[in-house]
């Protein structure tokens, strides 16, 4: 097995002025480990990257295309999204289609994660609303679950509710970890979320993505729609739009919270994951990256939206560059 080393370092005038330690794990064919750094078996919260997992029993089930459903809405339903217009306007749709609003959500309203999406909502004097949370095309869906199958969609966020039961189950199966050994919490959108170790979730991510590359009829759609939509997966200038877009959908992205990232490469056959010991965000885009490279996936030479990600420079209230953000290494 390889051994990485992926911290990333904060700069100021030459000369280090904080460091993150990363943890990743990189799994490939027939579930092999094959690559690593830190500690590959840590255990975090998967956060959001256990998203393209929650809607899996749902696009199973066929009620995806009983409601006439494409990529839009299932590239949302796997989104972090930035609360722009387009996105907002999709959940709104989702909701619409099953009559009912976004009152219905149980995600709370919070500010959109995109500059854009804040710039245009205060330039139209835009209240930010539930439907602006990265997580309402996740909710959508999930409501959208419970009504197709002619469950309550009242409580769905419960975790007795059969739609968190199934999305649980749907998770334990693709990362081979027992039901009963998940660890559960409540996410930052008020639905149950997992923690487990991040070679697991590497694991699940080889294994979407080459049973996508196989033809398999549900990963295929799911990483389908997150290649042909990626502006839908996180918003304008968000990493993982980037990512797919750089990459012509050959690396699927996916951000968790509190520097958790997840990463498939189909046509390889390879799931990695990174986190970020303290969860800084910030540090987890040139871990990514970096480790995308030492797998030959990504080149020396990137794209200059990815080579920013991967030395991030630090400026100043003068938009003075006075340091960076960049691996060790």
């Amino acid at each position: 097995m390889d051994s990485y080393n992926l911290d990333v370092v904060v700069t100021r005038g030459g000369a280090v002025e904080s460091r993150h330690r990363v943890h990743a794990a990189v799994v490939g064919p027939k579930d092999a480990m094959i690559g690593g750094a830190g500690d590959p078996n840590v255990v975090s919260f998967w956060r959001s990257g256990s998203k393209p997992f929650l809607v899996i029993p749902f696009v199973a089930a066929g009620a995806i295309d009983d409601l006439a459903w494409g990529d839009d809405e299932l590239a949302l339903a796997c989104a972090s999204h930035g609360g722009e217009p387009e996105h907002v306007a999709i959940a709104a749709s989702m909701l619409g289609d099953i009559g009912l609003e976004e009152g219905d959500l149980a995600c709370g309203a919070h500010e959109p994660l995109s500059p854009r999406g804040i710039r245009l909502a205060r330039e139209t004097g835009t209240r930010f609303s539930r439907l602006h949370n990265n997580c309402s095309g996740k909710h959508a869906a999930m409501l959208a679950r419970a009504h197709t199958a002619g469950w309550q969609t009242a409580g769905y966020e419960q975790p007795g509710h059969p739609v968190q039961q199934s999305a649980m189950t749907a998770v334990a199966e693709w990362a081979a970890v027992p039901l009963g050994a998940l660890i559960v919490g409540i996410d930052g959108c008020g639905v149950p979320v997992v923690a487990l170790p991040i070679e697991r979730m590497a694991r699940a991510y080889a294994r979407l993505g080459a049973a996508a590359a196989r033809g398999e009829e549900v990963a295929a759609r799911v990483i389908h729609s997150m290649t042909a939509r990626p502006f839908l997966v996180g918003g304008t200038d968000r990493f993982d739009s980037v990512m797919i877009e750089d990459t012509a959908g050959r690396v699927v992205a996916k951000v968790g919270a509190e520097g958790v990232h997840s990463v498939a490469v189909p046509d390889l056959g390879i799931g990695l994951a990174v986190k970020v010991e303290d969860g800084a965000q910030r540090a987890q885009y040139p871990a990514v990256i970096r480790l995308l490279q030492h797998l030959g996936v990504l080149g020396d030479r990137l794209t200059p939206r990815l080579e920013e990600y991967l030395r991030k420079p630090v400026r100043n209230t003068r938009n003075e560059i006075v340091g960076e953000i960049r691996t060790v290494n």
